[in-house]
């Protein structure tokens, strides 16, 4: 029977009470030999273990691992976040030594791809303005086709700007719809585009012809404010805009702008700052949603991180194939 690799958590000990049930540590303690059932809060902690670690299952509050700790880790072979991106947790020198490193991204797009969905569904109904109207009125004025007379998802077109773990899976789960679904990811091939249920298109020609436009491209140098007061304008009178991805893809002053006007919609989970100033005329819209970027695992939909990053550790300690591996190449174009 093959040897246990040695294993040990580096995390808040707080993510381990709300994040790993007691079937997880049973598994993680039957896949591997874990060096102790709490978590160390840092490496200096961990202290002489250091050399026996062969598998780091890490999360929120374990510090950057460096050059220095990479050094005191000779015989580590996986990193297991559990959490979203490694970016700028991982030094070079993890992926020059070889180490595999897997996190629970693909975890936390479920949630989001999933409130994307129904913003999308609700954004093309006109829900938020049909149920200011019923809140104005206070009575069933159907056919509801006067203040809302482009509502409805039938045949409507959704832009996805972003083949991101979200982007795509947001895609996917519109299949069922009877909606064209518009791509824009430079990194995206069209042949890739129509397998996974899209048409790529430009950006020009996504934004002007899209109902809904939905964000969900990395934060990146070159990502920075690309949706800003001159892409706004090749948008439709009508037309939606959702960000849950990061706020600063969009010149929060020009959406601003544009917004209060009513010219256009606005469901918006993350904002450039991520709270914005009491005084800002977001809060009050009728034709804006601001919610307290809550798209991603909340409550029971945390465990579902635990679950993936449990399952790669089993299949890392089995010889299984791993699913969610995140390579160097990958760096540049994550979040």
């Amino acid at each position: 029977m093959a040897t246990k690799p040695n294993a040990a958590m580096v995390m808040h000990p707080v993510v381990q009470d709300e994040l790993l049930r007691e079937d997880h540590m049973q598994r993680i303690a039957q896949a591997t030999r874990l060096i102790a059932p709490l978590p160390f809060r840092d490496f200096d902690d961990l202290g002489e273990h250091c050399s026996q670690v062969e598998v780091l299952i890490t999360s929120w509050g374990c510090p950057r691992i460096d050059v220095d700790v990479v050094k005191r880790l000779p015989r580590l072979r996986l990193i297991a976040h559990l959490a979203g991106s490694v970016k700028g947790f991982l030094d070079e020198e993890v992926w020059r030594r070889g180490v595999r490193v897997t996190n629970a991204v693909a975890a936390n797009a479920v949630p989001v791809a999933e409130y994307t969905v129904a913003a999308i569904l609700f954004a093309n109904k006109r829900v938020l303005q049909l149920a200011e109207a019923y809140r104005e009125h206070r009575k069933n004025r159907a056919p509801w086709t006067q203040e809302a007379p482009n509502a409805g998802n039938y045949r409507k077109t959704v832009g996805i700007i972003g083949a991101s773990s979200v982007g795509q899976l947001v895609i996917r789960l519109l299949q069922p719809y009877e909606l064209r679904v518009l791509l824009y990811d430079p990194y995206m091939t069209p042949m890739a585009s129509r397998k996974l249920g899209a048409h790529k298109v430009g950006m020009s020609e996504l934004l002007s012809r899209s109902d809904v436009v939905s964000l969900h491209a990395p934060l990146l140098e070159d990502t920075r404010g690309m949706i800003g007061a001159r892409e706004m304008a090749l948008m439709a009178d009508g037309t939606t805009i959702i960000n849950t991805a990061r706020g600063q893809l969009v010149d929060t002053v020009a959406l601003t702008q544009e917004l209060v006007t009513g010219r256009l919609n606005a469901v918006l989970d993350t904002t450039d700052p991520e709270v914005l100033p009491d005084d800002s005329p977001l809060y009050d819209m009728p034709n804006v949603l601001l919610t307290p970027h809550i798209a991603g695992s909340l409550g029971s939909e945390a465990e579902r991180l635990s679950d993936y990053i449990v399952e790669e550790v089993e299949r890392f300690a089995t010889g299984a194939p791993m699913k969610h591996l995140v390579t160097r190449e990958q760096l540049p174009r994550l979040a």
